[in-house]
């Protein structure tokens, strides 16, 4: 089990202002917040956006990805919505991924810091 992950940042308002309009989505609640780091959890896992310690600027990883699960295709779309609304760049919209899973669902964005992210369920259909 992952206790938790952290991506960089240059910017923590922004970071914090952008991942506050997705997390509720997901059932992520600000846990803590700092001019040096910002955390989100839920009751499994915790999520944060920090500074680097070493104090030079934060880059995304090339192949790296955090996927977060969603309960259903509609929170997929919304976290998505709610990301690009916020300055996310678009990295694959909601959609079926069969080459993945014949019930991948998901979407894919940038952050504005271009740490990629994603929402991901199973569920084989909506729920109403």
């Amino acid at each position: 089990m992952i206790h938790h992950v952290s991506v960089g940042t240059n910017d923590i308002k922004r970071a914090r202002a952008f991942y506050e309009a997705l997390m509720s989505h997901i059932g992520f609640r600000l846990l803590k917040a700092s001019d040096k780091a910002v955390h989100f959890g839920s009751s499994d896992i915790m999520f944060s956006l920090e500074t680097p310690i070493n104090g030079l600027p934060a880059t995304p990883g090339n192949g790296v990805h955090i996927a977060f699960q969603a309960p259903d295709r509609q929170t997929v779309r919304r976290f998505y919505e709610a990301a690009i609304a916020n300055g996310a760049t678009d990295e694959g919209a909601p959609g079926l991924r069969d080459n993945y899973n014949a019930n991948y669902y998901c979407a894919f964005v940038r952050d504005p810091d271009g740490n990629k992210i994603e929402a991901v369920t199973f569920r084989a259909r909506e729920t109403f």
